[in-house]
């Protein structure tokens, strides 16, 4: 089997469900922003051996849902399976009661924090903002209009959102007692 099929050398790339898109279009920087925050994690996930891990796991593959739902052709949306490869609200929830836990049990001191009190911190505090920028490309994809405004549903942007709070959040978990530096 060969990784290169060469059919992305005139700058497109397949998509789910067949069709083509540019590899400039908004969608797929979306998709771009989206691997690295996947690749992120996984930096993050191989530096803690705490709980934490479990979680970045659950949000890779929860990650891959959303890549799916970047990824589909507008025209054959009706194919996606919620959880499978369309990103539920209900996923979005769950995001939703995990921040909220988390911040029960470490509620967040009210300054901006530096990141890089620990690698896994810092990790997570790297993902987060490529999180924002997958949620800005995401908005500006749904913006630039027909018919990519097709393509980026509303529950994606909600999704993004969330996983940036999250992010932040399990940075905070991540370093733990270690004194982390502010602005003030």
């Amino acid at each position: 089997m060969r990784i290169y099929t060469r059919t992305g050398d005139d700058g497109s790339t397949g998509r789910l469900y067949g069709g083509r898109i540019a590899k400039t279009d908004p969608v797929m920087e979306t998709g771009g922003d989206v691997d690295e925050v996947v690749a992120l994690l996984g930096v993050a996930r191989a530096a803690c051996d705490s709980p934490i891990a479990e979680t970045l796991l659950r949000l890779q593959r929860e990650l891959f849902v959303l890549g799916a739902d970047l990824a589909a052709n507008p025209d054959h949306r009706d194919r996606l399976e919620p959880g499978v490869s369309l990103v539920s609200e209900e996923m979005v929830t769950g995001l939703e009661s995990l921040i909220d836990a988390l911040v029960e049990a470490r509620p967040l001191k009210p300054v901006f924090v530096i990141p890089g009190a620990t690698a896994t911190g810092a990790a997570l505090d790297h993902a987060r903002a490529v999180a924002r920028r997958a949620e800005r490309h995401a908005l500006a994809a749904r913006e630039a209009g027909a018919p990519v405004s097709t393509v980026v549903s509303p529950a994606v942007g909600h999704y993004l959102n969330r996983l940036s709070d999250l992010l932040f959040v399990l940075a905070r978990h991540a370093a733990g007692e270690t004194e982390e530096p502010t602005t003030r």
